[in-house]
């Protein structure tokens, strides 16, 4: 790997990335866990809002394994992976409020985020612009 690559890839983790990552990691377990447990649990009071808070988690988990991870291919990753998470959290955030009645159980992207303080409406922004930033993408 030629030098100003390793420098660039080297600065994914580094600082505010560190605490990206961070968050993102919390978010994918928080995500993840919640949305099995519904799944699992209470699959048939709402459906739909339980089986995509299941697939907000495994979108944390392919953005934080992405963005802590080197490389042109993983860059790639982040940014598509952060693209789709920002299209979900736009697209459910405005069914939520359009068609609530679709949605009688909240999803981590329900109303853009408001039960989590709009930060999944915020992170995949910060993430595009850290990748824009870090000249990763």
């Amino acid at each position: 790997m030629p030098a100003s690559e390793r420098e660039a890839a080297s600065g994914k983790t580094r600082g505010a990335g560190r605490l990206l990552v961070f968050v993102y990691a919390i978010f994918a377990a928080a995500a993840t866990a919640r949305g099995l447990f519904q799944v699992l649990t209470k699959f048939s009071e709402a459906p739909l809002a339980y089986i995509l808070s299941l697939v907000a988690g495994a979108v944390y988990i392919v953005v934080t394994v992405a963005l802590a991870k080197r490389g042109a291919g993983w860059d790639r990753v982040a940014v598509g992976a952060l693209l789709v998470e920002l299209v979900g959290v736009v697209g459910v955030g405005a069914l939520s409020v359009a068609v609530p009645q679709d949605f009688p159980k909240d999803t981590v992207w329900s109303g853009f985020g408001r039960g989590y303080g709009f930060i999944p409406l915020v992170l995949p922004l910060l993430g595009l612009w850290w990748m824009r930033r870090s000249h990763r993408s």
